[in-house]
């Protein structure tokens, strides 16, 4: 949601910013609507007056024995026009709500300019590469070699895009995410939290997957929604409060299973784990005043990346386009972790700010000490890290080619019970 009174004062500078995301100018048709629902406000608001006024002659003249009823005729007339406008209004106002939920959210000033991924920028690497060769095993070779990755019952039982994990893998994803969660609360500051994975349509539209992204989301028979990322709930928990300046910053992670139909992705990663219906993820969440977005934006990416750095995997960092951004955010950073069967930096981390477009929608504010007005916080999300992603990369990093087997990170031993390497039959 965007505010009406900065789009009413300046609309050439929310048409310019979303003209960098490749929109035609909006707010005309913005303030077309907002016209259109204040004049049918004003219009009811001088008919109340009228029919205030109206009840009172009513009474005096009755007081009086005198005849009222053309007073009581044009105050039904009153009545039944007022109710007309008042859903002319509703229309509108729902009109407008639709068309404003529909924008996406003001670019930072410093989100690079482009159209598409081949213009996102390089912010930094870390790590060693490890280059494969054109016969190098990917994950998905690797896991079935083992007997511990199993597509095919997966599909059996649940269609495409789902794979039964078995022994050492199974154990090492669940390793993965031990490894994160402890890392963030212990090292990052990062409460755990333990949410709910069904949630209502406000709960869906706060963090702006409603009504955007409707198609992509996993819906229930009774008006529920399988949640697509932890930050649907952890963003919400502060949906319609008003913060104190002292609770800030507001900091929480969670590891959840996520749930998306992958609609706009056929074709794209059909083979493997890469992209699934189901998936886990370890996910942060920051709430904070607006001056410290940009502070914490900073801090949640290098979060994000101490958990590659400490299972020794090469990855870059980039500050994704305009063109290539989501639809929330006003600016967000992508780790890429080095894949070696697909010689190429794949996406396992996506920490965005996304301003107050959030907190406008969840109505979730703060007030400042001494202050009399209240102000809309802001949010950020960021993986911390994708969990199936980081055992693809865990698995052919650390791949040994000699006797088939996945050597595990120095950090994962003790989540392994101080297993040294995944093999056959183990």
């Amino acid at each position: 949601m965007h505010d009406l009174k900065a789009l009413r004062d300046n609309p050439e500078q929310f048409d310019q910013n979303w003209a960098r995301r490749g929109l035609e100018p909006q707010t005309p048709s913005i303030l077309k609507l907002d016209e259109e629902r204040r004049s049918l406000q004003t219009e009811l608001q001088a008919l109340q007056s009228r029919r205030n006024e109206a009840s009172k002659e009513i009474g005096a003249v009755k007081s009086k024995g005198g005849d009222a009823q053309a007073l009581m005729d044009e105050v039904a007339s009153i009545k039944d026009k007022m109710t007309s406008l008042e859903e002319q209004e509703r229309v509108k106002a729902d009109e407008l709500t639709e068309l404003l939920s529909s924008l996406p959210n003001m670019l930072a000033e410093d989100t690079p300019d482009g159209p598409d991924e081949e213009h996102n920028v390089e912010v930094r690497r870390h790590g060693e590469p490890k280059v494969g060769s054109n016969a190098a095993k990917d994950h998905v070779e690797i896991g079935e070699a083992l007997g511990m990755l199993d597509f095919e019952t997966a599909a059996k039982v649940a269609g495409s895009r789902f794979v039964i994990e078995k022994a050492g893998i199974a154990r090492l994803e669940r390793a993965l995410a031990q490894f994160m969660l402890d890392t963030h609360t212990t090292e990052h500051g990062y409460t755990e939290i333990s949410p709910p994975l069904l949630v209502s349509d406000d709960v869906m539209y706060g963090t702006t997957q409603l009504p955007k992204f409707r198609d992509d989301q996993f819906g229930t028979t009774d008006g529920r929604w399988l949640i697509p990322t932890a930050e649907v709930v952890l963003t919400n928990m502060v949906r319609e409060q008003i913060l104190d300046e002292g609770d800030f910053p507001i900091r929480v992670c969670a590891h959840t299973p996520c749930f998306r139909k992958e609609a706009g992705s056929a074709g794209k990663d059909t083979r493997g784990i890469i992209r699934q219906h189901q998936f886990y993820k370890v996910e942060m969440v920051s709430i904070v005043k607006p001056e410290d977005s940009e502070a914490e934006h900073q801090r949640m990416t290098q979060c994000a990346e101490n958990i590659l750095k400490k299972l020794g995997l090469p990855f870059r960092t980039i500050v994704l386009c305009a063109g290539d951004i989501g639809f929330a955010a006003r600016k967000t950073y992508d780790l890429e972790v080095w894949v070696p069967s697909q010689n190429k930096y794949r996406e396992i981390s996506s920490c965005s700010n996304c301003g107050d477009i959030q907190s406008r929608r969840m109505k979730t504010r703060f007030k400042r000490a001494g202050a009399k007005d209240t102000e809309f916080v802001h949010t950020l999300n960021g993986s911390g890290v994708a969990v199936g992603r980081a055992l693809v990369a865990v698995m052919e990093n650390y791949y040994d080619p000699d006797d088939g087997g996945i050597w595990v990170p120095e950090v994962l031993k003790p989540y392994m019970g101080g297993l040294e390497k995944i093999v056959k039959g183990a």
